[in-house]
């Protein structure tokens, strides 16, 4: 299930050129698509002041693109089968690459989060369609280390996003972000007409239309729920009635699911104890984790005063942590087995979470940079570990219906974790005024990531529950 980088490197040199050439092209979609998840980070504030807005209400912007990717994501298959893998792909590279460029156009709040909208719409159909596409053109016995080489675009892309983004925002204009989507989209779409063969299935299975629609209502209307808990005036009304409503529209959908004889999502794979822990703790972890990256650049620049290019380079720190763990995470695996390593790991990821409350202004940088770090080499590890643990059991035959339920998690819950950063911030300016500590430098930023710090250790008694032999033999 691991393969080190020369033997990825290895891999893909012993493959014919169009396979090689396939999968580097899905590679550079997919660190596309993970670098606009990340680069528009420092570029808050800034985007933020042109629209006339306060700064956390682009937290809907941040979290539409994600989130849209989670609505979609289901679908991907199902649309690949209908109209091909090279048509959808292509489409998809299309689609996104244009609604990058109207995003650099854009002149409101509204006009942004529609067309970040439409940008993830590109984005959940080029994922999993890509990882089919390299499916197909890959011989059985490299699979595993060639898909291995398609997560690496996945910690590339967020070391460079944050200063990227911060030095375009710093020294040209926050829409340059986007505009350089633009050459880099129209050359993939290009190689992605020629490389990829246009096969189709013969009978695609019926689409889940209820299904569809049940999971995209569910997942607005909690999404919402939170952006209005996380608003500067939330509407407890407003609120409330979207997460209930919400709450029971999953409860039918997964009704629905249960009993439908072509299902949108397959749960099935919730019967495999190994899996389900990774979807449900590991869901918790991911929505803290995907909370960070949108706090710690207001916390730098809104609490500590920082620049959007020095708030880029802090940042940079965590995802530093992340690549640099790699190397060590196959041995540490195998030497004291996922549960142990999820566990104790895990509260080393809650404890580094922790630590970012304890930052002031005054912290040196040094030490605020190997907090980071720290953090980062902890999140990289859990990462490994749950995404691993988490196909350890299931069956070939499910591998694919269990891919696109644990793709659908996976979004959702980052997504989900810019709402919790910007609930985070609003309970802190409430609890700093009530405790009389609201002139504490970057109080707010710092309480919310007590709460981001909680939730991830609420995931980790999930974990509790693996057995001792998990993973074994990976």
């Amino acid at each position: 299930m691991f393969a080190s980088e020369r033997g990825l490197k290895n891999t893909l040199n012993n493959l014919n050129p169009r396979s090689r050439s396939i999968a580097l092209l899905v590679a550079g979609a997919f660190f596309m698509e993970n670098l606009d998840g990340t680069v528009i980070t420092t570029a808050v504030p800034d985007i933020a002041q042109t629209f006339g807005v306060a700064p956390l209400a682009l937290n809907i912007g941040v979290s539409a693109y994600l989130l849209t990717l989670g609505v979609f994501i289901p679908i991907s298959g199902w649309v690949a089968e209908r109209f091909g893998a090279r048509r959808v792909f292509a489409a998809a590279l299309a689609i996104f690459t244009l609604a990058s460029v109207l995003c650099g156009m854009a002149n409101s709040l509204t006009e942004f989060v529609w067309l970040r909208v439409l940008q993830g719409a590109g984005g959940a159909m080029m994922v999993p369609v890509g990882r089919l596409v390299v499916l197909n053109n890959t011989p059985k016995e490299k699979l595993i280390a060639v898909i291995a080489t398609l997560t690496w675009p996945a910690l590339v892309a967020p070391v460079l996003g944050p200063p990227v983004g911060g030095f375009i925002t710093s020294y040209a204009s926050w829409r340059w972000i986007f505009y350089l989507n633009l050459p880099l989209g129209v050359i993939a779409l290009a190689l992605a007409w020629w490389l990829i063969p246009d096969k189709r299935a013969a009978e695609p299975r019926p689409f889940d239309l209820p299904g569809f629609l049940l999971s995209a209502s569910a997942l607005l209307l909690l999404t919402w729920g939170a952006e209005v808990v996380g608003g500067q005036n939330p509407d407890w009304n407003e609120a409330g009635a979207c997460l209930v409503i919400g709450a029971l529209l999953l409860a039918v959908l997964g009704w629905h699911l249960k009993r439908a004889r072509h299902p949108l999502i397959d749960l099935s794979s919730f019967a495999i104890p190994t899996f389900a822990i990774t979807i449900v703790g590991g869901s918790l972890f991911r929505m803290a984790i995907g909370a960070v990256p949108f706090l710690l650049p207001l916390m730098f620049q809104l609490g500590f005063g920082l620049d959007a290019f020095h708030s880029g380079l802090l940042v940079i720190a965590v995802f530093a942590g992340n690549l640099m763990m790699k190397p060590a995470t196959t041995p540490i695996l195998r030497r004291f087995g996922f549960k142990p390593v999820i566990l104790v790991n895990g509260l080393a990821n809650v404890s580094a979470l922790a630590a970012c409350a304890l930052l002031t202004p005054a912290t040196p940088v040094w030490l605020t940079a190997a907090v980071l770090f720290v953090g980062g080499l902890t999140r990289s590890m859990q990462f490994s570990a749950l995404n691993t643990i988490a196909f350890a059991d299931v069956p070939q035959p499910r591998m694919a219906a269990a891919n696109t339920l644990f793709s659908t998690a996976f979004q959702v819950a980052l997504g989900l974790g810019v709402a919790l950063g910007a609930t985070g911030v609003r309970l802190g300016h409430w609890s700093a005024q009530q405790f009389g500590i609201a002139d504490w430098p970057a109080i707010d930023y710092r309480l919310a990531f007590l709460l981001v710090a909680l939730v991830s250790l609420l995931g980790l008694i999930d974990a509790l529950r693996l057995d001792s032999n998990a993973g074994h033999g990976l």
